[in-house]
């Protein structure tokens, strides 16, 4: 008797503590169901549904229409206005008139604010960068480089990386523009990008004294391009294929984003013509896409490189365009950042995606916030990022 009283009572316990097990499991399934990633259809919220003021959010998306950016709507002429100065300059790639200001506002993976076209395909400029950091990065994650300190001309064979200085170029140096790469690169030489304006002109820029790879931050595209160049080789195969690939599908995004090099940067690889793509529209082409298609992007790194239950590009990866460069603190692997406090009243963690004319991708872990500008006057994005923040609800 005894013995089936203690035999009763055991398997109450059992029956107890196996329904405490599978209450833990639901909960642990309920959990990982709170971090939403969008389908074909990406849900909206309303503000208050993810502790955000509407009025005050409203405030946010409206400073951004009001702003529009002081570009020409014509970017062709926009360009020609920007780049006068630079010797022979010309537009070697596609160029697409732009549209009024566009955007979205992502809080815990949901759309709470949208305002203009966010359909439509619109140039990007140097947010193009930012997109071919990440190419960088999975040849990292996929073992094609093996680190980035190694130098390039390990890699890239022709007569590239020739010379005591540029042999001595790695891919670190590329992805924070503090290469000083010297050469012509589809007929364009990395002096004439944005030449630093001094009295003895072209002769003067052609005969300078090189920077220490590492050392010195410039701004040029025809290095960014170099880095292109440079991934197409060892990727063997064009640089939008990839991303599409192992990105773009994986997101769910559109079928309309293009990205295009220039009419006279194809390449023969393993007896196939391709295109060398450009990291930014400043000669043209570069990354054509719409906003939608953006955000999810941002989302992504948001997710710190995770896509629902893929991890599609390494945390480590992810961390490491956040990291500040030697030569420049407020620039990582092809991403800005704010670690020096470059925009007021922000958190220094934002990193965000920068193109010509306002364009913007902009990633703040602090808030799950994910807000992408399109056509935002450059100068308010500071104030437009404080105003969206100080929505979100403490």
């Amino acid at each position: 008797m005894n013995f089936l009283k203690r035999l009763f009572h055991s398997s109450r316990y059992i029956k107890l503590f196996l329904s405490f097990c599978i209450l833990l499991s639901s909960f642990a399934v309920c959990s990982q169901q709170t971090v939403y990633y969008p389908d074909s259809v990406w849900q909206a919220k309303k503000p208050a549904e993810v502790k955000m003021n509407a009025q005050l959010l409203d405030s946010a998306v409206s400073f951004a229409i009001y702003n529009d950016s002081k570009t020409n709507y014509n970017l062709s002429i926009a360009n020609m206005e920007a780049y006068i100065n630079e010797p022979n300059y010309r537009m070697l790639g596609p160029m697409k008139d732009r549209s009024k200001p566009a955007g979205l506002i992502i809080r815990n993976g949901y759309i709470v604010a949208e305002w203009g076209d966010v359909k439509r395909v619109d140039m990007t400029f140097s947010v193009t960068k930012s997109y071919l950091s990440t190419m960088a990065g999975l040849a990292i994650d996929n073992h094609l480089i093996k680190n980035v300190d190694d130098l390039v001309k390990d890699y890239v064979t022709d007569d590239t990386y020739e010379g005591a200085h540029n042999s001595r170029i790695t891919w670190r140096h590329l992805l924070t523009q503090s290469s000083d790469w010297s050469g012509s690169l589809f007929d364009i030489y990395d002096w004439a990008d944005r030449p630093v304006p001094k009295g003895g002109g072209i002769d003067e820029w052609k005969n300078r004294t090189l920077f220490e790879p590492g050392t010195h931050f410039k701004y040029n595209d025809v290095r960014v391009n170099l880095l292109a160049y440079s991934l197409l080789q060892v990727w063997r195969k064009p640089l939008p294929v990839v991303l599409k690939e192992k990105i773009m599908d994986p997101i769910g995004a559109s079928t309309t984003w293009r990205w295009y090099g220039y009419n006279n940067s194809f390449v023969n690889i393993d007896g196939l013509m391709m295109q060398s793509v450009s990291g930014g529209g400043h000669f043209g082409g570069g990354l054509f896409i719409n906003t939608y298609d953006h955000a999810r992007y941002g989302l992504l790194f948001l997710r710190k490189g995770k896509w629902k239950n893929v991890q599609l590009i390494s945390e480590n990866w992810v961390k490491a365009v956040q990291q500040p460069s030697v030569a420049n603190k407020s620039y990582g692997f092809m991403w800005w950042l704010n670690a020096d406090g470059r925009y007021k009243d922000i958190p220094k963690t934002i990193y965000m995606a920068e193109g010509f004319g306002g364009n913007f991708i902009i990633v703040d872990n602090e808030h799950d916030l994910v807000m992408v500008a399109r056509w935002l006057e450059p100068s308010k994005v500071g104030e437009f990022i404080k105003l969206v923040i100080d929505s979100v609800e403490k």
